[in-house]
């Protein structure tokens, strides 16, 4: 099950990567159309909806790499039980949130698919399309840190304590 969630989440940083990808390549058609005089309609919209696919696949991968912005100045300074309670209450408050926002961002996805929610732009779009990156990205995150606090739970460590260690390891190796 391991191998199986962390493919997941690695697949999921990588799609990340293919919209910002496409944030470059939509960027440089949008620039070289400029200088030859063709009007590259809608294309910042397309970017936009690469960047938020982009910003919420990626949040997973992130998470799972402690590569968010933590702040734990208050947990750092605890230890033993105190440290590990800490942390279940904090994986259990952000879980709580995501369970809320994951079940919105399903929510207005369907409610989009549903009845045929189209963009504003000179392209009508779908809306569901784009949304669906953000609602799967926030479903993946939810997963993650729903992950964590089962391993947690159980007597284990955080994925984001797990790569904090070995970094601070390596790094008392290489000096």
């Amino acid at each position: 099950m391991r191998k199986l969630l962390d493919a997941i989440y690695l697949g999921s940083g990588a799609l990340a990567g293919v919209f910002l990808i496409l944030i470059a390549g939509l960027s440089l058609m949008q620039i070289v159309g400029r200088l030859l005089g063709f009007a590259a309609h809608s294309f910042d919209e397309f970017a936009g909806y690469c960047m938020a696919a982009s910003s919420f696949l990626g949040l997973a991968h992130t998470f799972r790499r402690n590569e968010h912005i933590r702040v734990s100045l208050l947990v750092d300074k605890l230890k033993g039980k105190a440290r590990r309670g800490a942390e279940i209450l904090c994986l259990a408050a952000t879980l709580s949130l995501l369970l809320f926002f994951t079940y919105y961002a399903i929510e207005m996805t369907w409610f989009s698919f549903r009845f045929n929610d189209v963009s504003q732009g000179l392209v009508p779009v779908s809306l569901w399309i784009p949304q669906s990156g953000m609602a799967l990205g926030l479903a993946l995150m939810t997963l993650a840190l729903a992950d964590d606090f089962a391993v947690v739970l159980a007597g284990g460590e955080a994925s984001y304590l797990a790569v904090e260690r070995k970094k601070l390891i390596s790094m008392s190796e290489n000096i």
